[in-house]
């Protein structure tokens, strides 16, 4: 029975907790999604510089630890551009460049998986490059994206976790706080392990129903 009434008492911190990392992973994807497919249609144009530009953002950002990445956004940045960032900020940020990393060789991999023969009959009906890329090419390369999309938005939010690193309440934090002062690691940390697989099951059930419904190989 006292178990029960430190999870009742707890819930309402965690839920709070858990719709922050929610939050915080939805704004990050959205953003993540802009910068992969401009960078994702930079890493196969014929343009060296841009191509340039692609590889060493991917690079940099998928070579080092995202823990790395998140102080030296909350911590480093600040102090030498003399700029003050809030915890949200500099973890939607941090969360958005790395996620943004992994994007990119998604959508990369969607683009060119479409047949180069949907390039050549867009030019040949009068359409630019880049109105073949946005009406044609694009459309059809998201629809088999969708379940790498998914999947990215579940590590995603396992990633947020680090945010506790700067002080940010999401649902790691939010548990810590709690059995800091009650001293019920156990029963607290299990509610939080539940809560994320709650999350990660249904994400990953929603990859699987797309898998199928739209016959991604």
């Amino acid at each position: 029975m006292e178990t029960i009434n430190v999870i009742i008492d707890a819930l309402p911190t965690l839920l709070k907790g858990m719709g922050l990392t929610v939050e915080i992973t939805v704004i990050s994807l959205i953003l993540a999604m802009f910068i992969g497919v401009m960078l994702g249609i930079f890493s196969i144009t014929k343009s060296k510089v841009l191509r340039f530009i692609s590889t060493a953002f991917v690079d940099i950002i998928r070579g080092t630890p995202l823990l790395v990445q998140i102080l030296f956004i909350y911590f480093g940045l600040p102090s030498v551009l003399n700029i003050s960032l809030t915890a949200f900020a500099a973890g939607v940020i941090a969360i958005t460049i790395n996620a943004a990393a992994y994007l990119v060789e998604i959508f990369r991999a969607g683009i060119n998986s479409i047949d180069k023969g949907q390039m050549e009959a867009g030019r040949t009906i009068g359409f630019s490059y880049s109105q073949t890329m946005r009406l044609i090419i694009l459309p059809q390369a998201f629809r088999r994206m969708i379940p790498a999309f998914v999947n990215q938005f579940i590590v995603s939010i396992k990633d947020t976790s680090l945010l506790s690193a700067i002080g940010l309440a999401e649902l790691t934090l939010s548990g810590q706080s709690i059995y800091a002062v009650n001293f019920r690691a156990f029963e607290i940390l299990t509610v939080v392990g539940i809560l994320y697989f709650i999350i990660i099951y249904s994400l990953s059930i929603l990859s699987r129903l797309l898998e199928r419904r739209l016959n991604v190989s």
